[in-house]
């Protein structure tokens, strides 16, 4: 989000482009704090599973009691909820409070129930992930763009358009490269989540099969950027972005590469090397502005 930020104010240091840094700064920390209270109530429904699939990272009931878990989960949500209804209200839009409710309860459901369903599990946490960058963009159209009759005597009625091409690219690039991480974890999380009953992709159709899922969908982002930069002119990146991408998308291929000579073994370095692509990517938002 911050990238976010300072790629659309560098970007477009031209023109004028209302922004509140103190409002951004409460709908970070309020996007935080909601991711917070998802892993404190997915932590609280997964004791039994992360017991076996990784008990070394274990909080709950080994340094904290899990009834903890709720009444956290309860306060950080609210807090973010306020937070919302003040920006909403602030600049007459119920979008805040839409996009909060709908995170703190796409978590919660998540955290019940859903991610026992196959699939299901696995696309809305990408999502979540992807609706992040897309939450700076609509606070910048709200500040930006009014919806009042544009007339040249009336201030609030003038609107300044940016250009959000590049940033919804990381966004479909975020959604693409989480849904294959979540995929490559439950090919870890395999044993425990029988326990549980969870139906992932990998017990679904099998380990090998999930594995080559997920090295498919990580060659999409660099697909992606070739045809909108090349095919389509949908974004425009200077020579050290497109070095970042590129490099992204070749730390996504070496991935393949790897599993293809060393299988199973791979798949620990696998998940390392997703976050240096995704490392690369978010700095993008940066270099790109230069």
């Amino acid at each position: 989000m911050l990238g976010v930020a300072w790629y659309l104010l560098q970007s477009n240091n031209y023109q004028k482009v209302d922004f509140d840094w103190f409002d951004y700064s409460l709908l970070i920390f309020s996007t935080i704090i909601i991711a917070a209270a998802g892993n404190v109530i997915n932590d609280y429904f997964d004791i039994k599973s992360d017991l076996i699939n990784k008990p070394e990272k274990v909080i709950l009931s080994k340094h904290v009691k899990p009834r903890w878990a709720i009444l956290w989960h309860w306060i950080l949500n609210a807090i973010a909820f306020i937070i919302s209804i003040y920006l909403s209200v602030k600049y007459s839009t119920l979008l805040f409070v839409f996009v909060h409710l709908l995170s703190i309860n796409l978590l919660w459901f998540y955290s019940v129930q859903l991610k026992r369903k196959f699939i299901i599990s696995n696309l809305i946490i990408a999502f979540l992930t992807a609706l992040v960058p897309l939450l700076s963009i609509w606070f910048f159209k709200v500040l930006n763009e009014s919806s009042m009759p544009y007339s040249p005597y009336v201030e609030e009625s003038w609107s300044t358009y940016l250009d959000y091409s590049f940033v919804y690219f990381l966004a479909l690039c975020a959604f693409v490269q989480n849904f294959a991480r979540e995929i490559n974890k439950d090919i870890h999380d395999v044993e425990g989540d029988l326990l549980a009953q969870v139906k992932s992709l990998p017990i679904i159709i099998g380990k090998e099969k999930a594995a080559y899922l997920t090295l498919i969908l990580l060659q999409l982002p660099l697909l992606t950027f070739i045809l909108s930069f090349y095919v389509f002119d949908w974004i425009e990146v200077n020579k050290a972005t497109m070095i970042l991408l590129l490099l992204s998308g070749a730390v996504n291929f070496s991935s393949a590469i790897l599993y293809i000579v060393k299988k199973e073994a791979t798949l620990t370095w696998i998940n390392h090397l997703m976050k240096w692509s995704m490392f690369f990517g978010l700095i993008c938002l940066f270099s790109n502005s230069l």
